[in-house]
């Protein structure tokens, strides 16, 4: 059962098709680029979360995979251009911002998708859609998003209103 703030509300996904429904949701609301904030533990699902918003954008998800070891994917075939982060191996922020990063997240052209966001928090804008994972089984994740600006929020209403929460 979702749960409500006014800047923020959380789901349960009890099984991998319901975060593949939420990814869906959060893709049918955007009308623009945004900053993504991805975080969890290893193998809470962000990555899975990131391949249903790409499919449902018209991404050909055959190459949707967590870009740990090449720390950035362009995804350019949807209806939103994707920058997919995985920012998990990053020695510092002068690493992120060495691969043109800030390009990317100063501009709404772009849906950046950023895995393991905390890292790298301090240089991204100050609004964004954060997204907070946690596995409480092996299929069920609980999952919190919550916005920090005016955009982000706009966007979290209508994630809230396409998921009938």
């Amino acid at each position: 059962m979702p749960t409500e703030r006014s800047d923020s509300f959380s789901v349960d996904c009890h099984d991998e098709a319901a975060t593949d429904r939420l990814g869906a949701c959060i893709a049918s609301s955007l009308v623009d680029g945004v900053v993504v904030e991805l975080n969890g533990q290893l193998g809470a699902g962000k990555t899975r979360l990131v391949r249903a918003i790409c499919k449902t954008l018209g991404v050909d998800t055959t190459h949707v995979n967590s870009p740990t070891f090449v720390l950035l994917q362009l995804y350019t075939d949807g209806r939103i251009p994707v920058a997919h982060f995985d920012t998990y191996r990053l020695g510092d922020i002068d690493e992120f911002l060495a691969i043109g990063a800030d390009e990317f997240t100063n501009s709404n052209d772009w849906l950046c998708l950023i895995e393991w966001a905390e890292r790298v928090a301090e240089c991204l804008p100050d609004d964004r859609l954060r997204i907070d994972i946690s596995a409480t089984s092996a299929d069920a994740r609980h999952v919190v998003l919550s916005s920090t600006g005016s955009n982000s929020s706009a966007l979290l209403r209508r994630i809230r209103q396409n998921a009938g929460v």
